[in-house]
């Protein structure tokens, strides 16, 4: 049993070394509700607290994405219906442990071309690596499609939006819109530049719906045929269903996350109190990347309960934390997510049930090996 142990303890840490983690997290708003919450006596602002509880298990990813939805527009701050946020808060979801913002969405014009720049700068500024929206055709003609090498593995991102509710460039500027021809000239671009594996990265559907929509669908079946090994959806600010299947014209496994929903917001129904960290375990086969795990963590946003206390993102741990009101919310949006999850996903499940089949695969496969000696 101590060899079994040992062995059992050898094979996940050798397996946790090889493989590449992926965290995914919806959209990360600024509400009015927020940003007086963060502000503080000195007129600064302060998102302390906001991802306590989940900011170690984003740290803890290789590489970590999250949709950026709003602009950094600068003063005066507001949130809905045209965003613009402390630059305070980007510095807080960079510390939380994101790798990487998305800017393709319906509010990244909420103060037009100058809002958008803006954004960039602040983010060039901070260290923060974007995409989905660029200065001038010639910037995105020189970094687009995005790649990041982490632990070895050559991954592009992609990024596209729907619309802009509206706001239309003004100038020089570009936004990524979700454009069939555009989209297959960046897949071959990517793989051209190097791409093992691609990420496809879009704001779409229907705000509030819980299923997709059949563009959505249509639009995932476009993508996968392609040839992309991940569609990670957002903009409907609830959760939408995930599914990890197999393409056999391209011989490996495809995942789909439909809607992520919200990361922050302030949100008051039951489906938008929050979303899904979503955590993607890529392996190697024969030097070739393939996906061999996916799973997820639901996140709930409680708002301020005293004082100036912001915003804090909480889990299933913290529950017991909250109040009774808290709670009831709580529990009906945790209860709504997972029936969800529990009557449309596929192959993609929640992390504790999971690492039991993680651990049972390990076990068969020294019991196999066991046999062969």
């Amino acid at each position: 049993m101590h060899t079994l142990f040992c062995l059992l303890s050898l094979l996940q840490y050798l397996t946790a070394a090889n493989d590449v983690t992926l965290v995914f997290a919806g959209d990360a708003m600024q509400h009015d509700r927020q940003i007086l919450a963060a502000q503080r006596d000195d007129g600064e602002y302060d998102y302390s607290g906001c991802f306590d509880n989940v900011a170690d298990y984003i740290a803890s990813a290789d590489y970590a994405v999250v949709n950026l939805e709003c602009s950094l527009g600068g003063k005066p701050y507001t949130g809905y219906p045209c965003f613009s946020a402390p630059d305070d808060f980007a510095e807080a979801l960079k510390n939380a442990g994101f790798d990487l913002f998305l800017h393709a969405n319906n509010h990244c014009l909420d103060r037009r071309d100058a809002g958008l720049l803006r954004t960039l700068d602040v983010l060039d500024t901070k260290g923060i690596a974007h995409t989905g929206t660029y200065r001038n055709q010639s910037e995105r003609d020189s970094v687009a499609p995005y790649m990041a090498v982490v632990k070895g593995l050559k991954i592009a991102f992609l990024n596209y939006t729907y619309g802009t509710n509206g706001i239309v460039v003004q100038k020089d500027v570009v936004v990524d819109y979700i454009d069939k021809a555009k989209i297959r000239a960046d897949i071959r671009r990517a793989r051209e530049r190097g791409a093992e594996l691609i990420v496809a990265c879009m704001h779409w559907g229907v705000e509030y719906k819980l299923l997709p929509n059949k563009e959505q669908e249509q639009l995932a079946g476009f993508l996968e045929e392609e040839g992309v090994d991940l569609i990670i959806g957002g903009h409907p600010h609830v959760v939408q269903p995930m599914t990890l299947h197999h393409n056999a014209r391209h011989g490996k496994k495809v995942l789909t996350a439909y809607s992520l929903g919200n990361f922050i917001s302030a949100m008051r129904t039951a489906d938008t109190r929050g979303g899904v960290v979503l955590r993607v375990i890529v392996g190697r086969s024969e030097g070739k990347p393939y996906i061999k795990d996916a799973d997820y963590r639901l996140v709930f946003v409680n708002p301020p309960s005293s004082g100036n206390d912001n915003f804090r993102l909480v889990t299933k741990k913290e529950r017991g934390m909250l109040d009774l009101s808290a709670r009831q919310l709580f529990d009906s949006f945790m209860d709504g997510a997972e029936n969800i999850f529990m009557r449309y996903n596929i192959g993609v499940m929640p992390e504790t049930e999971i690492d039991v089949l993680r651990a049972d695969r390990v076990i068969n496969e020294y019991d196999a090996a066991e046999l062969m000696q």
